[in-house]
Order: C-alpha cells, then structure tokens, then sequence
C-alpha cells in the first residue's frame, strides 16, 4: 500500500502567505511616498520588489523540496561561501557605499545585493549541523562556548567592517538561543552575553554613529531636526493613525515628511494608515508564523531540524521585531528591516528562502 506524499504543514503555510500578501500591499503603498523624492520612481521600485517576491516565491518551493539533512551535510561549504562572498565587500570597485555604510556589492548596472543577508541563514544552518555533531557535548566548553565564540568572532571582523552591527546582534543572539536549546550551560551562557556586552560598549565608543543612536535614544528632542527627525517624524505617523488609522494609501508622513518611509520607516507608514487595530494585527502575524515554526521545531525528529526551525523562527521575529520597537522608540534606531514588507530584495528573497527550508522541515515533523 504506498504511503501518503508528505505535506508542508497548513498553519504554517498559511502564517507565510498571509503575511507575504500583507507585506506586500503595505510596501505599495509606502512606495507612493517616493512621488514626493526627486529622482525616485514608483513604477521602478515596485517592479523590483514585485520581481524579488517572485524569486522568493521560487525559492520557497525549491527549497521545500529539497530535503533538509542535505543542507547538515553541505553546512561547512555553505558557511564559507557565505563568508567569501561578504569578504568580496573588501573590493572598492565591486561595493556600493550608501549613507557611509559599505554593505553591498554592485552586480552590474543597478542591480545590487546585500551579502550579510546570506551570512544570517548561513550561520543558523552551520550551527544547528554543529549541535548534530556534537549532540551530548555541548555542555563542555569545547564544543559550546568556544565554537560559538570563534564563529562571532569571524562575523565581528565581517560586519563591523560594514557599519553592520544590528545584524551582527541579531545574529549573535539567535545562536546563543539555538546552543541554549541545544544544552549549553547557563554559566557559558552568561560568559557569552558579557563578551556580547563588552563588543557592543565597545562599539558605541569608537563608532560615532552608534553613540548618536544611543544619545538620541535618550533625549530624541535634543536635535529634532537632525538625529532625532527620524523617530520624530515616526512617532508622529504611528500617533496619526489612532484606533483605525486615515485607511489603505492616505499616509500623510510618507510624502516627504517620513525618512525612508519603503525601508526601515515602513511600519511607521503601516501604522499610519491601518492604526493600532491594523498594527496589533500585523504584530499578530509575525507572533503567528513564530509559533508555527516553533511548533514545527518541537515536532522534528531530529536536533538537527529542530534548531533550523527553531534559529529561524527567532531571527525572524527578533529582526521584524526591532524594527517596529526602534520605531516607537523602545530602542535606539535601527538599521534592520521590517521582514516580508521592507524594501529589499535581497532580504526578502533570503526570508522566502529561508520559509522553504522550514517548509521541508514541516513535511517530517511528527
């Protein structure tokens, strides 16, 4: 009698293509703010965006076909190419510098990708193949601690160099949980939360930028038209939206007023127009698709699986997360987007691709 095809997991597919859709139609209408910039095109950026939704969309089920052990067995290859792309940011003529960042590389004409965005899955897959491997162990320094610290290292030296220390964070932080739920003691974890500690003080000293973030922070109103005019004008779009928000396209900050308003800014314009219900709503779904894929996690039958869930479920909802607190000003800004409905394509094509996998996994889960 042959046996039932095995199926990617309905709560879980439905969690993705909901706030896929959602983020999608959020994203237009914060593109007609760019009618208000000189030089921007609406028609030109929405077409990029529609365009990078459709390989992410590929990708997904390319992915979710693909069985996941695959991915443990290639984890070291995939690890080092993902490192060798970033280390290609160390060319000037292959790099792109926005806002004093260096952060892409130029792939010809106006095309560009952002490769740290592949380090994200890169390090997740790495890590749960390492938890594999070492199974019983990571209790002992050797095999928790100390991976953990040289991998961090490795993406200190790649990120920091980029102006890139959210993601280097996000990250981090994922790891730390994943070798958590993987039996790290709390004492390795405490060592690795100061070493966190002193990278990031660290940071905010000898980075100007980042102590700006961080004073801004504290007093948003000391340079209102400066430093502070992001969040400023943020909390004026999210307070304008009230209970319901003014309704779908009537935002009135994206039209010059609203810094960004496609990329990390883009929440502010959502809640702008959908209000706190519409907000709440879209909190709602990231929180969903988490569960989903935590659930999914729990179900795995092996470690392996399991920890890839798991790492993707926290890197999605931490990153989406700040993004929407450095918004309402809960912490310093951000240069992290907001998954499923920022402007980029390369992040939304990691996150889809990212979906795939956790869609392959879904199909063995108990």
């Amino acid at each position: 009698m042959p046996t039932a095809r095995p199926r990617i997991d309905r709560f879980f597919l439905i969690s993705v293509s909901v706030l896929t859709a959602f983020g999608f139609v959020i994203f237009l209408s914060a593109s007609l703010g760019l009618l208000a910039q000189n030089g921007a095109s609406f028609g030109t950026v929405a077409m990029k965006q529609a365009i990078s939704l459709g390989i992410g969309v590929i990708m997904f089920f390319v992915l979710s076909k693909i069985k996941y052990s695959w991915l443990r067995k290639s984890a070291m290859f995939i690890l080092i190419a993902a490192i060798a792309v970033n280390l290609l940011l160390f060319i000037p003529s292959l790099t792109l510098h926005v806002n004093g960042a260096t952060r892409w590389l130029n792939i010809g004409g106006s095309l560009s990708f952002q490769p740290s965005e592949f380090l994200k899955i890169a390090v997740i897959v790495y890590l749960a193949a390492w938890a594999y491997f070492a199974k019983d162990r990571m209790a002992r320094m050797r095999y928790g601690l100390l991976p953990y610290a040289i991998i961090v290292g490795i993406l200190s030296v790649l990120l920091l160099v980029q102006r890139d220390t959210d993601t280097l964070l996000i990250i981090a932080g994922t790891g730390l949980i994943m070798f958590i739920v993987a039996g790290m003691p709390l004492r390795h974890v405490a060592i690795a939360m100061v070493l966190m500690g002193v990278m990031v003080g660290g940071v905010i000293l000898v980075r100007p930028y980042a102590l700006e973030r961080v004073k801004t922070y504290f007093n948003r109103d000391a340079d209102s038209q400066g430093a502070g005019y992001q969040i400023n004008q943020s909390l004026i779009a999210i307070g304008s939206g009230r209970l319901f928000g003014r309704g779908f396209g009537q935002s009135i900050q994206k039209f010059g007023y609203l810094p960004q308003p496609t990329d990390d800014s883009i929440f502010a314009v959502a809640a702008e127009e959908f209000g706190f219900v519409g907000s709440i709503g879209l909190l709602a779904m990231y929180i969903l698709l988490a569960s989903s894929i935590f659930r999914i996690g729990n179900r795995c039958p092996d470690i392996f699986g399991g920890l890839l869930a798991i790492g993707v479920s926290v890197l999605i909802i931490t990153e989406s997360f700040m993004n929407m607190a450095a918004m309402l000003g809960l912490i310093p800004l951000s240069g992290v987007p907001l998954l499923f409905v920022s402007h980029g394509g390369t992040a939304l094509i990691i996150t889809l691709t990212t979906m795939g996998i956790v869609a392959n996994v879904s199909k063995y889960a108990r």
